[in-house]
């Protein structure tokens, strides 16, 4: 992609984005806000997400083993 069809192409969006009515804008702000990941999983990937599951399976199981006892 070529520079002036990348400043073409932010253009474009500029244009459209300014087009659209200001309720329109905001209500897809507000969208986007509502779709967002945690702000683990945003940051640092699945990961975090991950071990989080594996340490609450641990400790269900170990509460199990409590109980059988």
């Amino acid at each position: 992609m070529s520079t002036n069809d990348y400043v073409k192409f932010v253009t474009q969006q500029f244009v459209s984005y300014m087009d659209s009515p200001k309720q329109e804008r905001k209500q897809k702000r507000e969208e986007r806000r509502n779709v967002r990941d945690p702000f683990l999983v945003r940051w640092f990937g699945i990961l975090p997400l991950s071990l989080a599951l594996l340490y609450k399976e641990l400790r269900m199981k170990q509460e199990n083993r409590k109980k059988d006892a």
